[in-house]
């Protein structure tokens, strides 16, 4: 049986959320008014969604190159064999041959 891969992204998201949730009621009970708490709400829950947008894109890309890790590397334009090379350089130059 394979272990379980923790799920840190959305735990990270869980925790933001809660704070999002959180810091406006203690802003509150401190006596700062209403609006900026919520204004404080907006921006973390801002700040949040960003978060999770670029913990999925990096999930992603960290995703696609385990895959192309353990793909074959098939060359450029995924061809494989040993094709003609164009445009390199040749060790005869323009010499004619004997």
């Amino acid at each position: 049986m394979t272990p379980a891969v923790p799920d840190t992204a959305s735990d990270v998201v869980r925790w933001a959320a809660f704070s999002c949730v959180l810091v406006p009621v203690v802003l509150v009970w401190y006596g700062t008014s209403l609006a900026g708490a919520a204004g404080t709400a907006l921006g973390l829950a801002a700040v949040t969604g960003v978060c999770r947008l670029l913990l999925t894109q990096s999930e992603r890309g960290a995703a696609r190159l385990l895959a192309e890790e353990h793909a074959p590397h098939r060359g450029r334009h995924g061809r494989s064999g040993a094709g003609g090379h164009r445009g390199g350089r040749r060790s005869g130059g323009n010499r004619p041959v004997d």
